[in-house]
């Protein structure tokens, strides 16, 4: 076998290493790692077979990968906040590493790179070295702005990475990883303090800021503002919810990331215009050899030029590598294959960032990549530039569904048509017109009125066009994985295979399968799937509540956590990805303890999902103020007892507490094949606990049911009295707080008490989602957290 051979085998191997590291649930041990790297080496000069050989540089580069990728991930935990300094007030002093951008209640978000850690004297438990050097910070107060200075000396109070872990949705702990942030926290007070010294990042970052606040100082008037410094300098700190809205429903995010799309554009565009220019040089004054070299060189420069301009992001950083790799096997006119080209790139990418894999936009990146190459390297024929196009789309469109799927994102199914339209006019007209008004601002200072004229037009169209398609009330079910992967690869085998015949079988299959989705869809609309055994999840919703129940078909949720307009949604964020991976499209009975935003957030996009049958709450008046216009509610007090299948559910309410917390609707699961017994109690305080347990006189000496029992409040010292704690005697205590909340949910007396009865203790904030299965040999308990990657933290005791 060739040594190109070869040398592609190792690149797959080093990708392949890098990209395992991350589906591991502990980091190996480094000196591990290191002492198995020489076997496969000596393996390669002691085999004798090509096929051994080849085995043996796939082992090698697999090892390396998987050693480097270790190394830096080992570096990167070293650099977490320790827990002994979390609330703490502490000086640091460094530089911007970002353009602050405004946050919600007022605040102004940045990241922020450390030079120094100004412990307190005599302190040397750690050094800086032990530290984080990357912060992600939030300044509040009338004080706060978006231009604080550059160099900044701050007292702050962070606490380690976190984030809600749920089975399904947005884990931001792994969004902090990704990005190097080693804490998060507030501004108490900041100075600023130019004499700092100055390193060549910082030095740019303070460039990149002032040219972010020149630019948007002179477009400020547009009225397409934040689309357009999102895609002329990559600052999207403008945006806002609306955008992200229609953006997403259309499959469009990508045109807002400066990625591969865009940088090949630029890419694309100084080719063609520095090979027309040095075509207009008399002949022989410049060789073939000199023209490809120089236009290579010109790409390579606009690109870096334009990747610095727009941030040198992650995202743009790997799509900088792809357009260069690109650039030296065709400008170069290199005799290498465009395969061995995209793993060089591959290679490449993992070895400046090793932990690319955590990005959603790695993946769809190399794999539309692959989608393309193989279209147009394998398509036996030339292709009319519009024919290809739309060939383009549609390859990429069908290539990336069984990846967004697997990433937990639905293919939107107006995606195809948005991008058919979107991508096109953004190449061919939003792009060009930006770099020449661009160029138009620097050399015209008086020329900002035509400027935004210009840009506003194209970018009306486009926004136009793409908020008319979100807008469009067609919703599809989503089909199963394998019906998503066969249906890939019947579209990629149509565009590949040069048969007519083929083709029409495929086009017929597909129809049929659209068909059968739609008229299925129809069909099943509110069917849930059906679970063997009945289980409860308590879902991992920050500083709020939100339980799930299911029974065989039967779906009850109680609360559906917070919300902040703007801000956050936990029914959007936790509710909608979990319910739909678990096959929820109907909940029978909707249980609202009470009309708290932390109990009862998101309901109108709750309702706009699912199909609801029965909605009870505590506090009738104020919850149907947040529900659609007709939709019935009944009030918790005087329910008659309900049955969920094999499961009794008693719905309780405190005589004459028409509001606030103490209106809280309390729900009792009971299940005899396994004795057990849970309580949701909302949020109510001390003397509603006594008003309860004085009609339930089976909670005395009842040691024979399992019980779990949800610390009412949120474990506020307001609740679980001593009473209570006694009477009741939980198994199993679950509360649902946030990570170190301002209302230090739950507190340590109350943590006590339970403990004291020999209670366990799950906390949602520590342990993430959890579940409970009722099983008939007994509840099987497990917590989100027990099965996630190594770099999120592992469940904890409160």
């Amino acid at each position: 076998m060739s040594g190109s051979f070869m040398a592609r085998v190792g690149l797959v191997g080093f990708a392949c290493g890098v990209i395992l590291l991350y589906s591991l649930a502990v980091l190996p041990p480094l000196h591990w790692l290191i002492s198995a790297t020489p076997i496969p080496f000596v393996a390669i000069l002691l085999a004798r077979s090509p096929l051994f050989r080849a085995v043996a540089v796939l082992l090698a580069g697999g090892i390396v990968g998987l050693a480097w990728a270790a190394l830096q991930a080992d570096g990167r935990q070293q650099s977490v906040l320790p827990t002994t300094l979390e609330g703490l007030e502490l000086d640091v002093s460094g530089y911007l590493c970002d353009v602050p951008s405004e946050g919600s209640f007022g605040s102004v978000r940045f990241a922020f790179c450390v030079t120094q850690w100004h412990l307190p004297e005599g302190d040397s438990t750690f050094s800086d070295e032990d530290l984080p050097d990357r912060l992600r910070l939030a300044w509040y107060g009338d004080e706060a702005t978006t231009r604080p200075g550059h160099r900044l000396i701050l007292t702050v109070a962070l606490k380690r990475p976190h984030g809600a872990v749920n089975p399904e949705g947005f884990r931001y702990e792994s969004w902090l990883y990704r990005k190097g942030f080693g804490a998060t926290g507030t501004v108490r007070e900041l100075s600023r303090s130019d004499h700092l010294e100055c390193p060549f990042r910082c030095r740019y970052h303070r460039w990149r800021g002032e040219l972010v606040d020149a630019v948007s100082g002179r477009l400020s008037d547009a009225r397409h503002f934040p689309l357009i410094t999102s895609l002329m300098m990559g600052y999207r700190g403008h945006m806002q919810p609306e955008h992200w809205d229609v953006l997403k429903a259309t499959g469009t995010i990508h045109l807002v990331a400066i990625s591969g799309l865009h940088l090949g554009l630029i890419a694309a565009g100084a080719g063609f215009l520095c090979r027309r220019l040095l075509l207009c040089l008399p002949e022989r004054r410049v060789s073939p050899a000199a023209l490809r070299m120089l236009v290579f060189l010109v790409v390579a420069s606009a690109s870096i030029g334009y990747a610095l301009v727009a941030g040198f992001s992650v995202p743009t950083r790997r799509a900088l590598i792809m357009v260069i790799i690109a650039g030296w096997v065709l400008v170069g006119a290199r005799q290498t294959g465009v395969f061995t080209g995209l793993l060089t790139a591959l290679a490449l990418v993992l070895l400046s960032d090793s932990f690319s894999p955590l990005d959603q936009g790695f993946w769809l990146s190399f794999g539309a990549v692959m989608v393309l190459v193989l279209l147009f390297a394998l398509r036996v024929g030339r292709t009319a530039w519009l024919t290809g196009l739309l060939l383009a789309q549609v390859a990429v469109f069908a290539g990336l569904w069984p990846i967004l799927s697997t990433l937990g994102q639905p293919q939107p199914v107006l995606g195809l048509v948005a991008n058919l339209f979107a991508i096109p006019w953004v190449s061919l007209v939003v792009m060009p017109l930006l770099v020449v008004g661009a160029f138009v601002l620097v050399l015209l200072p008086s020329a900002d009125a035509l400027v935004i004229g210009v840009l506003d037009a194209v970018f009306g169209v486009l926004w136009q066009g793409l908020s008319w398609l979100a807008n469009v009330d067609l919703v599809l079910t989503v089909p199963a994985p394998l019906q998503v992967a066969g249906f890939s690869l019947v579209v990629l085998m149509a565009l590949l295979v040069p048969f007519n015949g083929f083709r029409k079988a495929a086009a017929c299959v597909t129809s049929l399968w659209i068909a059968m989705i739609v008229f299925r869809g129809e069909g099943m609309e509110g069917t849930n799937e059906t679970v063997a055994h009945p289980e409860i999840w308590v879902w991992d919703v920050g500083q709020g509540l939100s339980v799930l129940l299911r029974e065989r078909d039967r779906v009850l949720l109680y609360d559906t956590g917070p919300a902040l307009e703007g801000v956050y949604s936990s029914v959007e964020s936790v509710l909608i990805p979990n319910l739909n991976a678990l096959g929820v499209r109907r909940i029978d009975t909707l249980v609202i303890s009470h009309g708290d935003g932390d109990h009862a957030g998101g309901l109108p996009l709750l309702f706009d999902r699912f199909k609801v049958g029965r909605i009870v709450t505590g506090e009738p008046g104020r919850v149907a103020d947040k529900l659609p216009v007709g939709v019935k509610v009944e009030p918790c007090s005087g329910q008659v007892d309900v049955k969920m299948g094999d499961l009794e559910l008693e719905l309780w309410q405190s005589r004459g507490r028409v509001e606030g917390n103490d209106a809280s609707c309390v729900l009792t699961v009971s299940s005899v094949v396994p004795p057990v017994e849970v309580v949701l109690p909302g949020d109510i305080t001390r003397r509603v606990e006594e008003e309860f347990m004085a009609r339930a006189d089976h909670y005395r000496n009842d040691t024979d049911r399992y019980r779990v029992v949800l610390a009412p409040h949120h474990g506020s010292k307001t609740s679980s009295s001593e009473p209570w704690v006694a009477r009741m005697a939980p198994n199993l205590a679950v509360v649902s707080a946030g990570y170190r909340h301002r209302f230090g949910h739950p507190h340590a007396d109350v943590v006590e008490r339970y403990q004291s009865v020999g209670s366990d203790i799950a906390n949602t904030a520590t342990s993430g989602a959890i579940r409970l299965v009722l099983e008939p040999g007994g509840v099987i308990t497990t917590k989100a957290r027990a099965a996630t990657p190594f770099w999120i933290r592992k469940p904890e005791t409160p």
